[in-house]
């Protein structure tokens, strides 16, 4: 007789409604009583593994889309959600992986054909001033990292972010000593500059010069090996991308720049001279080269010929030879200018 009893399960309303009510408890901090704070997190605890339930299943039956999309709209509609980022600090590290799930789900939720999370973060973007300092705080770090990355795909946010105080900070978040913060810093930063072409190639063009600055000095040029190979590696793919097109002639045209390369030619780490070397192709096949790039090129070139000539890698590959003989052609025929080089010692071209 007792089972005829039991309550039911709650709907999705009513579990986001239970959500929310106990997420605004966790934040309040007024419950002076410990066993019964302690009571109310585990109670949070199981309903948000409840909603990750609704949202991906329980492995024998597939997610209803009317709960899902009843769940999502719930969720948004009374600010659930930026009660959750606020309240991720303080749940165990179980809980914390499962909020992470529910909110990379509800991104993709759609509603009626319509993706209200994209609307939602449009109009409540100073939740990304929450998520990427978080990059400040080790034990948070990681997940905030993972949630800025499903914000980022909405184009809305990545040009908040992107024109933000946050860019700055990016340069210093990249060279912490954790490594996997750091790695985790990196695939945000990629996310931001790769994702949106368009919104980045502006962005770009817009902020070019502190932006290389800070990359070149920070980054390029920075005493970890690590941080080195990620920043010469990412700014091929940047380089390279079609839409950065005028960016990559105006960086390709630097004498400044070119003398980064030819140090980072000579740096110890062979995965550093490879990804080096394809940046420092754009140099030389540039048809454009200013007097003062041309110069450099032409007075080093035995030196630089020599260094081609003799530079490898460990596995064939079709096009790094075809693009080492390129090189190599380019820079042997080249044609002398009027300028010189004052001081060979600053050229720092590789030996």
């Amino acid at each position: 007789m007792k089972g005829l009893f039991k309550s039911k399960p709650p709907t999705p309303v009513e579990l986001v409604q239970q959500t929310r009510e106990l997420l605004a408890y966790a934040l309040s901090n007024t419950e002076t009583r410990e066993r019964k704070r302690a009571e109310k997190i585990a109670e949070l605890d199981k309903l948000i593994l409840d909603i990750r339930t609704i949202l991906y299943g329980d492995g024998q039956v597939e997610p209803s889309s009317d709960a899902c999309a009843q769940l999502t709209k719930e969720f948004f509609q009374q600010d659930t959600f930026r009660l959750l980022i606020h309240c991720l600090p303080t749940l165990n590290s179980g809980a914390r992986q499962n909020a992470t799930h529910v909110i990379a789900n509800l991104q993709r939720q759609r509603v009626n054909s319509k993706l209200i999370a994209s609307e939602y973060l449009e109009n409540n973007l100073d939740i990304m001033d929450i998520l990427i300092p978080g990059y400040e705080d080790s034990d948070i770090a990681w997940t905030y990292g993972s949630i800025s990355r499903e914000c980022i795909r909405h184009q809305s946010v990545a040009k908040y972010v992107l024109e933000s105080k946050h860019m700055k900070k990016f340069f210093d978040y990249l060279q912490n000593p954790n490594f996997d913060i750091a790695s985790d810093v990196q695939a945000t930063f990629k996310e931001l500059l790769i994702r949106h072409k368009s919104t980045v190639a502006g962005f770009l063009s817009a902020n070019y010069d502190w932006f290389f600055q800070e990359y070149n000095s920070q980054l390029l040029q920075s005493e970890s090996y690590i941080t080195r190979r990620h920043a010469i590696k990412f700014l091929g793919d940047m380089l390279l991308d079609r839409s950065n097109a005028s960016v990559m002639v105006r960086y390709v045209s630097s004498l400044d720049n070119m003398r980064i390369m030819m140090n980072l030619l000579r740096d110890s780490k062979k995965t550093i001279k490879l990804d080096t070397f394809h940046v420092f192709k754009l140099f030389v096949a540039n048809q454009n080269k200013p007097p003062e790039i041309i110069s450099i090129l032409v007075t080093n070139r035995s030196k630089l010929l020599r260094f081609f000539s003799e530079f490898n890698i460990d596995k064939e590959d079709e096009q790094f030879e075809a693009d080492k003989s390129q090189i190599i052609k380019e820079i042997a025929n080249l044609q002398s200018t009027d300028r010189s080089c004052q001081d060979l010692d600053n050229c720092d071209v590789p030996c």
